[in-house]
């Protein structure tokens, strides 16, 4: 929040039009953070040239528009070329920052990273994580899936970004996964914002998300199927085929593929995850109405409950 203002007071100071002095001086006294934020924004502000015209491009005006031509440059309309060239360079310098550490587990791997606020976030496997040595309070799943076991703190909430979605936490535990089709969140205990501040929607626990090709949905979930695979198990409520093998795939390290009747079949149960690749389909394929097929290092899942291969 405090870095989102920020990065408003300084698209608005560059602007030669800004007046309200008043107001970033009283945001600057009422938190010891801001100014440092704003100085930190600033800071990256200062390689704009790279991406802004040193020369003010002018907005042509309409030939049949009336009034005499804005002399105002593009730079300072609406804040939005400072706005996009500023978020550039930030991105840049917190991509370079040596307190931003990268955490990847290999498909089949789990690990468990505890953070200095007491917060416990596990990998499972094909995950990769980034987090903050300076602030135990940010973590951003950049692929895979991760469970968060969180503490609270009402004053400085924990926020995981995920793409362009931000997940902030009201005392809880979840998950989240996160591929190249679709972003999905269960809530186990307590609750979760999601994007808090553009749609807000409040997450308890019970309460799933997806954004996916069919759009954005929130629907219930059973608690105890939220990072269900931490117990060994894989729990669904009619779900594609297809996310349970990608689920399967992360947890073991297998790689699954499918025949196009098989991938657009649906399954609600539970599945027990064994390391033992034939094991695995041999319980699993029947349960879904597949049979499962070995194809060197993959395997194929079928339509059929014939035998496994």
């Amino acid at each position: 929040m405090i870095n989102e203002e920020a990065l408003g007071w300084v698209i608005q100071t560059r602007d030669p039009e800004f007046s309200d002095w008043d107001g970033f001086t009283a945001w600057l006294e009422a938190d010891p953070a801001h100014a440092s934020a704003y100085d930190a924004l600033m800071l990256a502000d200062s390689e704009l040239d790279s991406f802004v015209p040193s020369e003010p491009v002018i907005m042509p005006i309409a030939a049949n528009d009336p009034g005499v031509p804005s002399r105002r440059p593009l730079r300072w309309i609406g804040g939005g070329a400072v706005a996009a060239a500023l978020v550039a360079a930030v991105s840049l310098g917190v991509a370079n920052r040596s307190d931003i550490y990268s955490v990847t587990t290999r498909p089949g791997e789990i690990r468990v990273i505890a953070l200095d606020d007491g917060t416990k976030v596990e990998l499972n496997g094909d995950t990769s994580m980034r987090f903050d040595r300076k602030d135990a309070r940010f973590a951003a799943l950049d692929a895979g899936e991760a469970a968060f076991t969180v503490r609270h703190d009402a004053a400085n909430p924990f926020r995981v970004t995920v793409g362009d979605a931000v997940f902030e936490d009201a005392g809880t535990v979840f998950n989240i996964v996160r591929t190249k089709a679709a972003t999905r969140i269960g809530v186990s205990e307590g609750k979760v914002i999601y994007n808090p501040q553009a749609e807000a929607i409040a997450l308890p626990a019970g309460r799933a998300l997806a954004d996916d090709a069919q759009g954005l949905r929130v629907m219930d979930i059973a608690p105890a199927a939220v990072a269900s695979w931490r117990q060994g198990q894989l729990v669904y409520s009619n779900a594609p085929v297809a996310q349970v093998g990608e689920d399967a795939a992360r947890s073991l390290g297998l790689t699954v593929r499918f025949t196009p009747g098989a991938q657009a079949m649906r399954f609600t149960g539970t599945i027990r995850l064994d390391r033992d690749p034939a094991r695995f389909f041999a319980q699993a394929a029947p349960l879904m109405g597949l049979s499962a097929v070995r194809q060197g290092d993959a395997w194929l899942l079928k339509e059929g409950n014939g035998p496994q291969n």
